[in-house]
């Protein structure tokens, strides 16, 4: 088990779990494993992160490296450059959707894609000192340098990727006062569409405040004030969204891959005419799916699973409820932005709505729960679970389902029923808690 790094790069409390130490001893170890080739950096707007940015530099270049910073980007940004521009590998610093306390490392390979699980063990060794590594000559030391053309480089990439105009499409972008200001505004004006945009004043502590994907009843409001056709909600550093219909209604990540899943098969564009999604996708998701033609993949939660089993079998499309997005043919990890702008081409050339691509998608009513156990393991394993979880798919059969997992971090049992009714879900979710009670 990793010490530092999570599923996405370490992250934690600016000066408290992540210090300048871990970015310091990041930076060096990175550009020493790379053999002092160049290295990108790239942040997000929370207050710290121009302090950890600088921090990954001067720890690489100590090494050897040319560092380049691209200053605000968003993390697809990044991750694309990072492949098509020459660099050995790169640093994101961003905590995404976490509030601006929280920081995090997000750490590339030359692939745009996450570096190995050895490499991440390496540079957990080196930061707890049990690697030691001599600093080279001063006549080798990098340089720091402004990457001024990074952000046009990547905006016309993503530009490019949109071959109907956009005009006569009124959106509304919410930016969450994160890395969407750096993209996002201007790619939708360059493709012709008319914009209004939201929670684009970041100030170093607003950033996800009340506002982007993960509070997205601002924009729903904007949408249905401003009488636009939809509107978007970015996270912090840009690589997932949400979208909002003209009616303000929620379009989710589920509907999102649905959306694009449709249109991507219709063109013949859909490798094995199949979606890969997680087992938190809604049942309604993977029906309608279905009556479409579309195979559906479920992974374990997290993108970093969705996207290993894309590279594995070689789909497409893939993504989470929570919008992130990930069109491997166009990027190596999520982009918010890329994401609407293709969701907008699709309004644009069918001349539909969300609410009609969307007419078949029938959304199941969700009940989540979290129990409280003494052990999880045993929890899991105890026969009543197991009878429990077996009786509650006999009886929902092909009108819902149960799905009983342990958190990875915690003491807990996380218990999720999904079926035709709200009055099925409390009747099941209660059913699955009391036995799960009983056992401790």
């Amino acid at each position: 088990m990793s010490k530092y790094f999570g599923t996405d790069g370490i992250r934690g409390e600016a000066n408290v779990r992540l210090t300048v130490d871990i970015a310091l001893a990041l930076g060096k170890y990175l550009a020493f494993a790379n053999k002092g080739e160049k290295l990108l950096i790239g942040m997000d707007t929370r207050l710290s992160s121009s302090m950890f940015a600088n921090a990954v530099a001067a720890g690489a270049s100590s090494m050897g490296s040319d560092v380049y910073v691209l200053g605000v980007c968003a993390t697809p940004a990044v991750a694309h450059l990072i492949k098509n521009e020459g660099f050995a590998g790169g640093v994101m610093i961003s905590a995404s959707h976490n509030p601006y306390m929280d920081n995090g490392l997000k750490v590339f390979a030359n692939t745009g894609m996450k570096i190995t699980d050895e490499l991440q063990s390496e540079i957990e060794q080196f930061i707890d000192g049990d690697i030691k590594l001599d600093y080279v000559s001063s006549d080798h030391v990098g340089q720091i340098i402004n990457y001024d053309k990074g952000l046009d480089l990547y905006l016309n990439y993503i530009e490019s990727k949109v071959t109907t105009p956009l005009d006569g499409l009124h959106i509304v972008l919410d930016c969450a006062n994160g890395s969407a200001i750096s993209s996002a505004e201007e790619a939708f004006k360059a493709l012709g569409a008319k914009v209004d945009v939201i929670h684009w004043s970041p100030d170093g502590f607003n950033i996800n405040t009340e506002c982007g994907s993960t509070h997205p009843e601002t924009l729903q409001k904007a949408v249905l004030d401003l009488k636009a056709d939809m509107g978007f909600a970015f996270d912090g550093d840009a690589d997932r969204c949400l979208a909002v219909n003209h009616l303000g209604e929620m379009v989710d990540g589920d509907q999102i891959l649905y959306i694009l899943g449709c249109s991507l098969k219709e063109k013949n564009k859909l490798n094995h005419n199949t979606v890969v999604s997680t087992i938190m996708a809604n049942l309604g998701f993977m029906k309608a799916c279905e009556a479409k033609g579309l195979s559906v993949v479920a992974t374990d939660v997290g993108d970093k699973h969705v996207f290993a089993k894309m590279v594995e079998m070689d789909y497409l499309l893939g993504g989470e409820q929570s919008g992130h997005i990930i069109l491997k043919d166009s990027m190596t990890t999520g982009d918010g932005v890329l994401t609407a702008l293709f969701l907008s081409e699709i309004v644009a050339e069918k001349k539909m709505s969300f609410k009609e691509l969307t007419r078949d998608f029938e959304e199941y009513p969700q009940k989540l729960v979290n129990i409280k156990v003494k052990d999880k393991k045993i929890v899991m394993e105890h026969a009543d679970v197991l009878s429990a979880v077996s009786r509650i798919e006999h009886e929902l059969k092909d009108v819902g389902r149960v799905l009983v997992r342990a958190s990875g971090t915690e003491e807990l049992v996380r218990v999720m029923i999904e079926a035709k009714s709200i009055d099925l879900c409390d009747l099941y979710a209660d059913d699955m808690m009391s036995v799960i009670q009983n056992i401790g």
